[in-house]
Formats: C-alpha cells, structure tokens, sequence
C-alpha cells in the first residue's frame, strides 16, 4: 500500500496541474487554509484534480482578494481507477451523505442513484453529492473522483450495461456465505489471454435497494438478467447505508483491487 500524507492539508482544484504553475483557491478553500487551519505564506498543500495525479504546492499570495499555490514536485502518478459502478436507491439527508462518502472511499468509479418502486427520496441534489465525493477524496488519499450520473428508472438500470457483473443485495436471499457466492460469480479464465490478464478485476456493479426492499417484480427481473450476482449480507437486515459498506466491501476483497496481486 502506498504511503499517503495524511498531515500536510489536501486540496481538489478543477484546473491543470503541472511543475511551476501557480493556480488560484477558490474562497471557500482560502477561508479554511488560512482561518481555520491557520497557515500562512509559505507553507505547503498537496493538490490533486483527479486527473494528474497528487502535486506538492507551497501557498503564495495571501491577500483579501485571492490567495494562491505554487505547484513543485509531483508525488504520485494518476492511478488507474477500478471499473466499479455502485448503483443505489437514494436516500435522506445525512445518510445519503454517510453513503456517498463510504462509497468513495470503496473505490467506486460511477455513483448512480436508481428510483425503485419504494424509493422514499423523489429529487436528488447532484451537487450535494459532488461535494460529498471531493470531501470524501480530499480527507482519505484518494486521487480519483467518482462520476456522479444523473438518476434512473429501475428498468432502464435492469436492461442496461449487461455484460457488467452486477451484485444484487438482497435481504430476501437465502443465508449463504457471501465470499463463495462472490467467487463463483468470477468469470471463468480464458486460456487465450496471460496470467494478469485473467487476474485483473472484472467490471463490477454492487446494487443496494431501498429501505422498503426491492418489489417482486423488480426481484424478478434482476434474477433474470445475465450476470447478476445474488446476496445475502448475513442473518440480520441492515440498514441501507450499512449493507453499502458491507457489500462494497465484499466485493473489493473477492473480486476488486484489494486481492493479492490485483492492479
């Protein structure tokens, strides 16, 4: 595992990052640098846009009106991003929030919210969660931010993006042990491509329903779709923020980039 900095405050900035370039904060960022973690000119930040990488800077111009940052040294390189979607009925509120963050924080590379038949949550603050991923991004080292997609309807989720192999939480299936059910869901290894080719993490999507639970209709067509993974999270029903970690989880450890090995 790579060794992160965790002392030296981190910073998202929508712009390019490159040796020698100095970039500009935007308020909000200044206001917490200089009046809540009170540094001053001089002192160093770690930059990172999602898609360059993490950059050294040392804060320039502190003046009323902008505040500035003088990239230096590039830390680390762009990691390649797992190709896992995590797909979920919305939630209120804190929770939500609670949820998008933990997923980040997973390694998921898409967020979409699906609208099943007893989703509670009818509008979505896109932006709202944007901010959620960044802050998520910023406080755990990661370099990569999810994509937020707009919402969807349950059948269009159900028909779509087929040859993915989606995880399908349910509280209805039967209690299995939820590491053999994931591994047998591996796709079988082709004798026509190289070892880390076969060992590479498949394209992933772990779906998490509603409070309500899923409808039988919409049981039954998730059952029928091709490659559809079925899950149990144990012997207790979980709150829906809770089975997002647990499956999240799961699914890093058998199939994601957290086995022995993978990218």
């Amino acid at each position: 595992m790579p060794r992160y900095d965790f002392r030296t405050p981190r910073l998202y900035l929508d712009a390019t990052l490159k040796d020698g370039q100095e970039v500009a904060l935007d308020r909000d960022q200044a206001n917490y640098l200089l009046n809540v973690l009170r540094l001053k000119r001089g002192d160093e930040v770690l930059l990172f846009n999602g898609r360059d990488g993490e950059w050294r800077a040392t804060l320039g111009g502190t003046g009323k009106k902008a505040v500035t940052a003088a990239v230096g040294e590039r830390l680390r390189p762009q990691p390649r991003p797992l190709d896992l979607h995590f797909l979920f009925a919305p939630l209120k509120h804190a929770r939500l929030d609670y949820m998008v963050q933990k997923a980040v924080e997973m390694g998921a590379s898409r967020l979409q919210p699906v609208m099943t038949q007893h989703t509670q949550v009818a509008r979505i603050n896109l932006e709202r969660m944007k901010a959620n991923t960044i802050e998520a991004a910023q406080q755990c080292g990661i370099l990569t931010l999810p994509e937020v997609a707009e919402p969807t309807t349950f059948e269009r989720m159900v028909r779509a993006d087929t040859a993915r192999l989606l995880v399908f939480c349910d509280e209805a299936a039967d209690v299995k042990d939820p590491v053999a059910a994931l591994e047998g869901a591996r796709p079988a290894p082709s004798a026509l491509l190289p070892a880390e080719a076969a060992r590479a993490p498949v394209p992933l999507a772990v779906l998490i329903g509603p409070e309500g639970g899923f409808s039988e209709e919409e049981r039954a067509a998730l059952i029928k779709r091709p490659n559809v993974a079925r899950l149990a999270l144990g012997p207790r029903i979980l709150r829906a923020d809770t089975a997002a970690v647990a499956a999240l989880a799961l699914v890093q450890a058998v199939l994601g980039d957290w086995r022995d090995g993978a990218a």
